[in-house]
């Protein structure tokens, strides 16, 4: 059995249900963070065998995250949600991935109803305010088939996001980028400007100190 299975059945142990959250997204310089919880509420030998490539999202390539996202999304209880440009520039971009991970893990308990349940956190934060029982747990997206699914949800949807994002700009190539500041993702801004969709707090280091950000 695939050792992140292995993982969520040990805490099948323990509780009823298990949940995953993770985000995708909190590096680049441009677009939201998005966020996914997932619970699966049969870990059956079909659906592991059909899961057996799954791993954190940034260790698979974009086809096998594609393939993956559709067996995931027809096997368990799940929520993707996104957390905006101005909530990362207003509240920072941890507590807005937390916060976005409280909503999709309440819309996802709320889809279970039931008491028995643990949330596993990749990353080493708890969600705030979150009254249920989680754990935090580091690069749980290489330990947890939970966490794990819940990354291929957050990436592959952040990522079509941005691919539609770039028909409206195309001239920053979010298609290729996702918004990560690339050499050619610089190169952009300073010709173009900022957009409305550039987090401008994580571009600060690029321009000169007093030098206009334009938004368009």
């Amino acid at each position: 059995m695939n050792s992140l299975f292995k993982f969520d059945k040990i805490k099948l142990k323990e509780y009823k249900y298990v949940i995953g959250t993770d985000e995708a997204g909190r590096g680049p310089g441009a677009g939201p963070v998005f966020v996914a919880a997932v619970c699966f509420p049969d870990l059956s030998s079909k659906l592991i065998n059909d899961l057996a490539k799954i791993n954190d999202s940034k260790q698979l390539n974009e086809k096998t995250r594609e393939e993956l996202f559709e067996v995931i999304i027809n096997n368990c209880i799940y929520s993707v949600n996104s957390g905006s440009v101005e909530d990362i520039e207003k509240l920072n971009i941890l507590r807005t991935s937390l916060l976005t991970m409280k909503k999709c893990c309440s819309e996802v308990i709320d889809k279970v109803n039931d008491k028995e349940i643990i949330v596993l956190v990749d990353g080493n934060k708890k969600i705030p305010e979150f009254k249920n029982i989680q754990q935090t747990i580091v690069k749980g997206d290489s330990k947890s088939a939970s966490i794990a699914a819940a990354s291929i949800l957050a990436k592959v949807s952040r990522d079509r996001f941005m691919k539609e994002l770039d028909k409206q700009f195309p001239q920053y190539g979010w298609s290729e980028n996702k918004g990560y500041l690339t050499k050619a993702h610089l190169d952009a801004i300073d010709k173009f400007g900022l957009s409305i969709w550039h987090r401008k707090k994580f571009l600060e280091k690029h321009f000169k100190k007093g030098e206009q950000l334009n938004l368009f």
